[in-house]
């Protein structure tokens, strides 16, 4: 119980310390603006793109041998208001590729799921910024295209997203 006390007492000490230079810092103008950058850099630097994860999952089955599927193919040049959209259509495809994954056990599987768990959290935790236009497609109308064709597609669009 000594020890725990003396923990405690320490541990208060340091709150004292922290909390009388964190006051001090927010007396001057200098100190404000340390304050901010500190407070809004290290969440604009992590969470620039969510979608850098997918990317990484994306070169790892674009190579695979395993998946031979033709997908509905979103535009890489789809007009700016139609980026929730597309993204949707990806992630709709992404689901056919995991679905033919599992049924024939593929060997990246999970990399796959990483891609559509990702994407999905992304796409409803972080709205694209982009309002539905009336000429935006369904992701049905696209051109069905090759494996291969559909990753370099979905790359690109990501490349675009984290910019």
């Amino acid at each position: 119980q000594k020890t725990h006390l003396k923990s405690i007492c320490l541990q208060y000490q340091l709150y004292l310390l922290l909390t009388s230079h964190f006051f001090c810092l927010l007396k001057n103008e200098m100190g404000l603006i340390i304050f901010f950058l500190c407070a809004y850099v290290p969440k604009t630097a992590a969470g620039h793109c969510k979608w850098a994860e997918v990317l990484k999952d994306l070169e790892q089955i674009k190579t695979s041998k395993d998946i031979d599927v033709s997908l509905y193919t979103a535009n890489t040049d789809e007009d700016v208001r139609c980026r929730e959209p597309v993204m949707r259509c990806f992630l709709l495809e992404t689901n056919v590729i995991l679905q033919e994954c599992l049924i024939k056990n593929c060997s990246k599987t999970q990399d796959v799921l990483n891609i559509w768990k990702i994407g999905k959290a992304s796409l409803e935790n972080n709205k694209l910024n982009s309002t539905k236009s009336a000429k935006c497609k369904e992701c049905e109308e696209y051109e069905e295209k090759s494996f291969p064709e559909f990753i370099q597609s979905f790359v690109k669009v990501i490349q675009k997203e984290c910019k």
